[in-house]
């Protein structure tokens, strides 16, 4: 990943949660806090005003940046997570890591940070199976993978609507939670299809991207 797609993926990903925010504020008001979709356009808005100033730059200085915002400007838990998953990538490319090496570094982080696993009806749901799906199919190039990561995680998402949570504010509401799909779950598979829809070039104007 290079400077110009990192800004594109952060871009294009502010535009995305700006278009999805109401149905990611309805899905967390259903099993949480209802201010997901809310949170994470304030915290992607202020990246790419950060992102602005942020001359010369590689990738890694890039998704570190936003990941930096994130952690300031975003409430509740998504803040610290999604900052996680961003400064972990970042660090990993500024180290002369891959992209899947940044990626499996985000989970580690995000998981140490938040002790859930896969089955606890979390942002893990879909970022684990992504991050194995990655790396499986790096090797036919990033768009390649990318798109693999993507599917893996709207795969992840659908595997939560039937779970019971255990972690998070939707653990609160016991069999209630079940029938829903995971809000962090949902909006780790957007920021991943993006990011598959700006490698392979796919991006348009969404509100969003398609």
């Amino acid at each position: 990943m290079d400077e110009a797609l990192a800004r594109a993926w952060i871009t294009a990903v502010a535009e995305a949660v700006r278009a999805e925010a109401d149905r990611l504020t309805d899905l967390d008001a259903a099993i949480g806090d209802g201010d997901h979709g809310v949170n994470l356009r304030r915290g992607f808005d202020a990246a790419v005003a950060a992102l602005d100033s942020l001359e010369p730059a590689t990738a890694g200085d890039v998704l570190g940046k936003t990941g930096t915002t994130l952690l300031s400007k975003v409430g509740g838990a998504s803040g610290p997570l999604y900052g996680t998953v961003f400064r972990a990538l970042g660090k990993t490319l500024r180290q002369g890591g891959s992209f899947a090496d940044g990626l499996r570094a985000a989970l580690d982080g995000v998981q140490h940070l938040g002790k859930a696993v896969v089955g606890d009806k979390t942002m893990i749901d879909a970022l684990s199976p992504a991050v194995a799906a990655y790396a499986a199919a790096a090797g036919a190039g990033e768009a390649a993978a990318a798109r693999a990561a993507a599917d893996a995680a709207a795969e992840g998402v659908r595997a939560t609507v039937p779970l019971r949570a255990r972690k998070g504010r939707a653990s609160y509401l016991g069999e209630r939670s079940i029938g829903h799909p995971d809000p962090g779950a949902t909006s780790t598979a957007l920021i991943l299809d993006i990011l598959a829809e700006v490698t392979s070039g796919d991006v348009t104007a969404r509100g969003s991207a398609r």
